[in-house]
């Protein structure tokens, strides 16, 4: 073979090798997953949220990141409980308690609201102005809906007890019926008051609400 054609031969060679490399590479690449960051959760919330009466380590939050970490969900969960904190509390702190890098909301309030005997239209008023700056941050939303005591008298239960269904539909947010789920009214899950669950009534929760959870998280843009 001439020397020129050998040579042509050879850079042909070459060149067909290279493109075939940066084929390969974009292929791959296409096929490799990219690295998901991690997911900001922030549970705004009352004392249910914060963990009152807990050791630490062991509140809702704490416990739902261990569970939802457990499942391979790359994800922080934000303890923004306050005790004593009513609806129109965590709506006052919203901007502060909620950081502009979260991803994902879940709102535990009403409960100091029902305790105290408010207004239910003014518990859903507030509720429903959380979940709509939520909408505003484009914030995937679980809200955990909570039910009245018995002693109130049927027409606040009622009342009150169609706060959450009502906020769910409005806003089309997920809902979860009800956050003491399984736990309420059980003395073996609950601390000496009777209302605020026990370590062992906190995994009773996080077991009964991480499906629900993991739905909202999938909505999180990586």
């Amino acid at each position: 073979m001439p020397k020129f054609l050998k040579a042509k031969s050879t850079s042909y060679g070459h060149w067909l090798l290279l493109v075939q490399a940066v084929a390969f590479a974009v292929v791959l690449a296409a096929a490799s997953p990219v690295a998901a960051r991690t997911i900001r959760l922030v549970v705004l919330g009352d004392s249910l949220t914060a963990g009152l009466g807990l050791p630490p380590g062991k509140a809702f939050p704490d416990r739902l990141q261990a569970a939802l970490r457990a499942r391979g969900l790359d994800v922080d969960v934000l303890n923004a409980g306050v005790s004593g904190d009513t609806a129109a509390d965590g709506l006052a702190r919203y901007d502060w308690a909620v950081p502009a890098n979260a991803d994902a909301l879940i709102v535990e309030l009403g409960a100091n609201d029902m305790l105290r005997g408010l207004e239910p239209e003014a518990t859903k008023k507030a509720l429903s102005a959380i979940l709509d700056k939520a909408h505003a941050a484009r914030l995937p939303t679980l809200i955990a809906g909570m039910r009245a005591a018995p002693n109130l008298g049927a027409e606040y239960d009622r009342a009150f007890d169609a706060i959450y269904p009502a906020l769910a539909k409005d806003h089309d947010v997920a809902l979860y019926p009800f956050f003491l789920d399984g736990v309420a009214g059980d003395p073996k899950l609950n601390q000496a008051d009777g209302m605020h669950p026990t370590a062992e009534g906190v995994g009773v929760i996080v077991e009964r609400i991480a499906p629900s959870v993991e739905e909202i998280l999938k909505q999180v843009k990586q």
